[in-house]
C-alpha cells in the first residue's frame, strides 16, 4: 500500500503538489476564520454574567431539547431568516451564536451583523466545546 502511494506521488508530482497547495490554503483559511468574532466558553460565560449577553442556539429543536446552555433561545438555522425579528430587542447586547461544532454559527453571525447586531459573536467549538469544558446544560 505504501509502495503504491510513493509510486503515485512519483508519477503525478503536479497533481500531488496542487493537492498540497489546496490543503495548505484551506488550513490557513480555517485558522484565520475560526478566531474572527469568536469567543471561548469562558469568554461567553463572562459576557452572559457581566453584560447580559443573549445566547442564540441555532441547532434543531430536538438537539436543543437534548441539552442547551441555560437561558439560550432556540431559532434553528433553517428558520433564522423568518424569525430574526424576534431578536431585534437585543441589538444593543452581545448575541452569542451557538451551533453543534462551531462551524455553521459563522453564517448566522454574519446575517446578524448585516441586520445591525453590532456585537454578534460565535461560540468557538460550539456545544461540543461547551460540553468538553464540563459546563452545565439544561435539558427539557
Amino acid at each position: 500500500m505504501i509502495d503504491q502511494l510513493f509510486e503515485f506521488v512519483q508519477n503525478h508530482p503536479l497533481l500531488v503538489g496542487a493537492f498540497l497547495l489546496v490543503l495548505l490554503a484551506w488550513a490557513l483559511y480555517e485558522v484565520r476564520s475560526s478566531g474572527a468574532n469568536g469567543v471561548s466558553t469562558s469568554e461567553a460565560t463572562q459576557l452572559v454574567n457581566r453584560e447580559d449577553a443573549v445566547v442564540l442556539d441555532i441547532r434543531e429543536t430536538k438537539e436543543f431539547k437534548a441539552g442547551h446552555i441555560a437561558g439560550a433561545r432556540n431559532i434553528p438555522q433553517s428558520r433564522i431568516d423568518d424569525r430574526i425579528a424576534e431578536l431585534d430587542k437585543f441589538k444593543d447586547k452581545p448575541v452569542i451564536v451557538v451551533c453543534k461544532h462551531g462551524q455553521s454559527s459563522g453564517a448566522v453571525q454574519g446575517k446578524l451583523a448585516k441586520a445591525g447586531f453590532e456585537r454578534a459573536l460565535k461560540l468557538k467549538g460550539g456545544m461540543t466545546q461547551w460540553q468538553s469544558d464540563g459546563l452545565p446544560l439544561v435539558k427539557k
